[in-house]
């Protein structure tokens, strides 16, 4: 490697960006990836030789000369084959498989109806940096350890590469404090690689041992200060960042910060306290104990706080026909809480972590949050089929939404899910392995260490899911089972440690005293004072320390007991060029569906593992030459870039096909809350049945809860709301049920007959109506009622209605629409009367009266009284009924933001409500929410929205 390479590599913070890929490397050029890749591949001309100049090198360097080696024909290239194996080689690389790159596609022009504006906003939790802040100097950025696949592809995008300008938004993650004493002069110049080359993997930074680098001081109880100056001056650093124009996101409580736009970041590891506690450890099929909900009540809180900040940061860059990709656990309410704000916005949500069944996923009490929150997205990723399987299945099973294999119904559009495995930038991964002489050096070395004798390679962070104490269990079993190959393999197994805040809480340090135990019991058995068959190092490795590794083994080994993307197990097939060294990956992982050809294993099936080993130790050279040049093609073929530019294609299909609908996005209970404190004149309008209460098989059960009583006389209580209850029901029914509470108003029979708070007289709306056409209504129902088993007439003043919830739900469906038919027929032809359909229920009514004469009643009575209309109005109902009120109220003079319209229920139906809830415990929980009433875990996080902090009823310490 020269040295200007050489050089870039040590002062880059970041060596996989786009410079790098300027020249497409020969060995993801189509004539080399779309063929069998053959070890040992000689040319009979020197200049093909590699760029080190020694040797040759296994891909040629310049592919004109190669093109004209190659033979054009298959004939041309069978004549002089030595060999079975030359054959098959020389045929592979005839001229016939070379294909040159498709051009990209503006994707403006592909796609005009999108409107596309060619830009794309990234959403990360963390951005690439780790950093370090001195007042009033620049900030030190450093190369963050962990989800490298991620960062490249964020690198790509940014790059010329693509017709996209990329902007990516992140938390600035925790910022520390460099120590400001000084090195002594004798200090030597670092010799590590610690802080020289960024890490090619999340786990494979190396401590720092160094004289030069800086602890990080402890920050003070107070927090950390950041002055506005130095806010400034990051955004301008990471703004002009030459890899991917970066915008952090802050976090802290806005009651902390300065007068002067000064920022005080206290317990910054606490924004990813839920993720990382509830939501990873779940996801990963693992339970926590029960609690009092104290600690997860203010996580929560944080969590949802989090998300809307993001939310916040990226609306402040967002243009019309932007796209919005965002990434993973930590942001799981990012998608609906922008569509929340702009309904048409373009979204894709990738998961990379695995996503659980939903017997797990409904252990998490926030469960119904976390789902809808995903369900924002016009397309949703996941890394492997089981787990998209799994949440359409979740979304089905919890929230009631209709789902296929396809995709998840959800209020008017259609949720896509697809599988997208994230691969490696497998070009500079292969450059980093092999053009540099460190690292040639390293591997004979370890070559020499361990002479006659097979190596197996693991690497592994040291948590509960990555199976280690699995691995070394199965390798005790190994050397149990086949005791010849005793003396004969090395495990080495470098562990590091766990970046996820829940195991960093492990007091006792189970994990890594299970392994110990284990590596000191196999090595008690079947070593001896020369040798060790584990060779345990709990470290992190260097970049160069880390690639040779991964070119001397003779077997890669992961035992994952469950993982989303092992990028480990890329890296390793890019590293065995020369080897072709087998891989056995868990079943469990992700990428298990990736590499198809790797050698699958249970982790928990020890002696099964054990087999395994052993067939891949006494593999044929060319079978494992065959399994590597399938599994080569697929790394360097499926890598980072066609990953970020299938996702996004599959995107702008999806949108193309859905272009006319709009989902209707989850009601924004903070800009609610918002909104109603600021307001001193407020309106409520109920339904009643779906919206109070759940629908039920037979309508005289569906009464109020205490639950309710206590959440509307809460509401009541506060003379500048008025309550108004418009519902199909009867006279009767809810002056016995709610008459007793005076405050409330009441419209019965769809707004035939009306009540005023505080008075006991109802107001008979159609008194002068010719009610004759209920006798040819009642002939028809009477018909369809003997015909259907469990059906029933009900007879209202002014209305009358035909229920089949207790009927067979196919027989009902169909006896309904038969009598829709004939009503429309013969009674609406002959009278003014419409035929609704409702909820299991047929009715009709007089044309004139429904719940929208009603709801543009009460506006203008309500703005007469003190010469202004209300400034705070919400109107929710369920079912078709319910949209006459919500067509009223669009068709007003109001302000947008006043304005509250909410559906409620778990329907794919269309609506004219500009928001929706899932069930009525929701609409009792936002009144709870509106009077303080209720302080259950839902409310915390819109609670800490609008408060700018953790609300006081969390730091006090209540319970759920």
């Amino acid at each position: 490697m020269d040295k200007e390479l050489k050089d870039n590599t040590i002062e880059s913070s970041r060596p996989l960006g786009p410079e790098r890929q300027e020249s497409v490397h020969p060995g993801l050029r189509p004539a080399v990836t779309q063929v069998p890749v053959t070890p040992d591949v000689s040319i009979a001309s020197d200049s093909l030789r590699g760029a080190s100049g020694g040797s040759a090198s296994y891909f040629s360097h310049n592919a004109g000369k190669l093109r004209q080696h190659t033979a054009s024909s298959p004939p041309e290239a069978a004549a002089g084959a030595k060999s079975h194996q030359d054959l098959l080689r020389r045929m592979s690389l005839t001229k016939g498989q070379v294909q040159e790159p498709v051009p990209e596609v503006d994707p403006r022009a592909a796609n005009p109806s999108l409107s596309l504006s060619g830009s794309v906003i990234s959403a990360t939790f963390c951005i690439p940096h780790s950093l370090q802040h001195r007042n009033g100097v620049d900030w030190e950025l450093k190369q963050r350890r962990g989800t490298s696949a991620l960062f490249d592809s964020f690198s790509y995008l940014s790059s010329d590469k693509t017709p996209w300008n990329h902007t990516l938004v992140g938390w600035t993650g925790e910022i520390k404090t460099p120590s400001d004493e000084l090195s002594p002069p004798a200090t030597p110049p670092a010799t590590t690689t610690a802080s020289r080359v960024p890490p090619l993997n999340k786990s494979s930074a190396p401590i720092p041992v160094d004289g030069v680098t800086q602890p990080a001081s402890p920050v003070s109880a107070d927090g950390l200060w950041i002055s506005k100056e130095d806010v400034a001056s990051l955004e301008r650093q990471l703004a002009h960042d030459k890899y991917c124009k970066t915008v952090p996101v802050w976090l802290c409580d806005d009651e902390d910060n300065g007068a002067d736009g000064s920022l005080c970041l206290k317990d910054q590891a606490r924004w990813r306290r839920f993720a990382e506690h509830e939501l990873y450890t779940l996801f990963h099929y693992k339970q926590h104990e029960p609690t009092d909900g104290r600690r997860e009540k203010a996580s929560w809180a944080d969590y949802y706080r989090m998300n809307e900040k993001f939310a916040l940061r990226i609306l402040e860059l967002y243009k019309p026909g932007d796209i919005v990709l965002i990434h993973d656990y930590h942001l799981l309410l990012l998608p609906s809480m922008l569509r929340q704000r702009i309904p048409h916005i373009y979204i894709a949500f990738f998961l990379h972590v695995p996503f659980p069944s939903s017997e797990f996923l409904r252990c998490l009490p926030r469960r119904n949050e976390i789902l809808e929150g995903v369900l924002g997205a016009n397309l949703v990723g996941f890394q492997s089929y089981g787990y998209s399987r799994h949440f359409v299945s979740c979304c089905t099973r919890i929230l009631g939404f209709p789902s296929d294999i396809a995709g998840v119904d959800a209020y008017g559009a259609k949720v896509t899910v697809g599988v997208f495995p994230i691969g490696i930038d497998a070009l500079n991964v292969q450059k980093l392995a092999f053009e540099n002489p460190v690292i040639d050096d390293k591997v004979a070395a370890l070559k020499t260490l361990y002479e006659g004798k097979k190596i197996i390679v693991g690497r592994d962070r040291l948590d509960s899911v990555r199976g280690v104490a699995q691995k070394l269990m199965a390798f005790e079993r190994f050397l149990e089972d086949y005791p010849e190959w005793r003396d004969k393999v090395v495990l080495i197994q470098v562990t590091s440690p766990t970046s996820v805040e829940e195991e960093k809480e492990d007091a006792g340090n189970k994990i890594a005293s299970k392994v110990s135990e284990l590596v000191a019991k196999i090595n008690g058995l079947y070593g001896s004072l020369g040798f060790s068959p584990v060779q345990h190092y709990p470290q992190y490795l260097s970049q160069e320390e880390y690639l040779a590794l991964l070119r001397s083994a003779d077997i890669g080994l992961i035992t994952s007991v469950r993982d989303g993307m092992n990028t480990t197990s890329l890296e390793y097939v890019v590293c065995q060029r020369d080897q072709h060294g087998p891989v056995i990956l868990s079943e469990f992982s992700g990428t298990a569906g990736s590499l198809r050809d790797a050698i699958h294993i249970n982790p928990w099936d020890l002696s099964g593992v054990a087999d395994q080993i052993n067939y891949a130790l006494t593999m044929s050279a060319d079978k494992k030459s065959v399994i590597h040049q399938s599994l080569y093609h697929h790394v360097t073929t499926h890598n980072v870039q066609a990953w970020s530019d299938l996702c996004l294609r599959r995107l702008l299909t999806v949108l193309a096909s859905q272009s006319n609908a709009v989902a209707t996005p989850l009601l924004d209970r903070a800009a609610v809350l918002s909104q109603y404190r600021k307001s001193e004149k407020r309106l409520f309008m109920f339904d009643y049945d779906g919206t109070l209460t759940p629908i039920v098989k037979d309508p005289n059960a569906a009464l109020p809860s205490e639950r309710l009583f206590r959440a509307i006389k809460a509401l009541a209580a506060d003379h500048r709301n008025a309550i108004w209850i418009i519902s199909g029901r009867d006279q009767d029914f809810l002056q016995k049920h709610l008459g007793h509470i005076p405050e409330l108003g009441f419209s019965a029979e769809h707004g035939s007959f009306m009540r005023h708070p505080g008075s006991l007289d109802w107001e008979n709306l159609a008194e002068t109506f010719d009610m004759g056409w209920q006798k040819d209504v009642m002939e028809i129902f009477q018909k369809y009622t003997e015909k259907t088993q469990g059906s029933f007439i009900e007879r209202k003043r002014c209305a009358l209605t035909w229920h089949y919830r207790r009927a067979d739900h196919e027989l009902g469906e169909h006896m309904a629409r038969e009598c829709q038919k004939e009503l429309e027929q013969t009674v609406a032809k002959n009278w003014d009367v419409e035929v609704m359909c409702g909820k299991a229920n047929l009715e009709v009514r007089p044309t004139f009266i429904n719940k929208g004469e009603i709801v543009k009643r009460l506006v203008a009575s309500y703005g007469q009284e003190v010469g202004e209309p209300p400034e705070f109005l919400i109107c929710l109902g369920d079912d078709f009924t319910d949209e006459d009120m919500f067509r009223a109220l669009h068709a007003s003079n109001l302000p947008d933001d006043h304005i509250f319209t909410v559906t409620v229920g778990a329907s794919s139906k269309m609506t004219l409500a500009h928001w929706h809830l899932l069930e009525p415990s929701d609409v009792i929980s936002t009144i709870g929410l509106l009077t303080g009433q209720e302080t259950s875990m839902a409310e915390v996080g819109p609670l800490s929205v609008v408060e700018g902090k953790l609300p006081n009823l969390v730091l006090n310490g209540d319970s759920i």
